[in-house]
């Protein structure tokens, strides 16, 4: 563990990533101080945006938002637009700008009027290139963190840029609703939470007991990967002696059980391999399939590991000296 310490930090201390992307800094101290737009360093020029988007390739995020606003907006400000990652993400990734969707009159207004936006509307996050024109159709209702990280990942992938890993384990932390899990017995439920972690479709992993015997639960996006599958690559690691789930159906010759009667082990048998890296698991917005990856990957590949955080997150580290 001092080893993988010790490796971690070279890397993070060698490392030429942080510097981040240019932004437009918002010179509207009224809206840089409204909780209705979060921590993001907002620009209100959309003109100089246009011309920065051009310039670095990175689409326009355009932010219609109620400043003030009600008590959705202000929820949207403090949850979704103050989540580190996202955050991140809109500031480096895209060149953000906020209009304020209740003014009656000046250049809000008339930026409402040019891109047909309702006056006193929820938010709306729409993305456009430096041509002014919508990458993704607009889509009204998404609120959620993980529902912006999908639309942002969308517009990214629209323009062929580079998605970040961590932008993906947002996305897919919250996606509950294509979420499943299933648990696995073996002899060691490290050896499950290592090799099962590093499967593509695994959201998280957790160690635990049932039926008198270690296993570990992994959580995992259906719409990516099927029991069956996670299953077979269990199976091909030898951590899968039976598999539980929620049918408890028998998989091939792999024997089945059902789920009731499962409970986690004790916090430290959680991510034995970074389990003594304090400093990783304070990390700001680190979720659990970050760790779950980077647990999975660290021991043998550091550099594949630190793909799934963030610049800042890894800058964080860095300055945390890896206690």
């Amino acid at each position: 563990m001092k080893r993988l310490a010790l490796i971690l930090l070279f890397v993070l201390t060698t490392d030429s990533i942080f510097a981040q992307s240019p932004i437009i800094r918002s010179t509207d101290s009224a809206v840089e101080q409204s909780v209705e737009v979060g921590l993001v360093n907002w620009g209100r020029d959309l003109d100089a945006a246009f011309k920065l988007s051009e310039k670095t390739a990175r689409p326009v995020l355009l932010l219609f938002q109620e400043v003030p606003g009600c008590a959705g907006c202000q929820k949207f400000g403090r949850e979704v637009l103050s989540h580190p990652l996202i955050v991140e993400a809109i500031e480096d990734e895209f060149v953000p700008v906020v209009v304020c969707n209740n003014q009656a009159s000046g250049r809000d207004a008339e930026l409402l009027k040019r891109f047909k936006e309702p006056a006193c509307n929820n938010q709306v996050i729409r993305f456009l290139n430096s041509d002014g024109k919508d990458i993704i159709k607009r889509q009204d209702g998404i609120w959620s963190i993980n529902g912006i990280a999908s639309r942002m990942i969308s517009a990214l992938n629209a323009t062929k840029q580079r998605i970040p890993k961590y932008l993906q384990t947002v996305a897919a932390s919250g996606d509950e609703a294509n979420h499943a899990k299933a648990a696995f017995s073996m002899s060691c439920f490290w050896t499950g939470e290592y090799e099962l972690g590093k499967i593509d479709g695994v959201v998280a992993t957790e160690a635990g007991w049932l039926d008198g015997q270690e296993v570990t639960l992994v959580q995992y996006d259906k719409s990516q990967l099927s029991l069956s599958s996670l299953a077979k690559q269990a199976a091909g690691v030898r951590c899968a002696n039976k598999v539980y789930s929620d049918d408890g159906k028998s998989l091939g010759r792999l024997p089945g059980g059902k789920l009731e009667g499962y409970r986690p082990a004790s916090d430290s048998d959680q991510n034995k391999q970074i389990s003594r890296l304090t400093a990783l698991h304070s990390l700001p917005g680190l979720n659990e399939m970050q760790k779950t990856k980077i647990n999975s990957l660290a021991p043998r590949n550091t550099e594949k590991a630190l793909q799934w955080l963030s610049p800042r997150q890894r800058q964080s580290l860095a300055k945390a000296g890896l206690r």
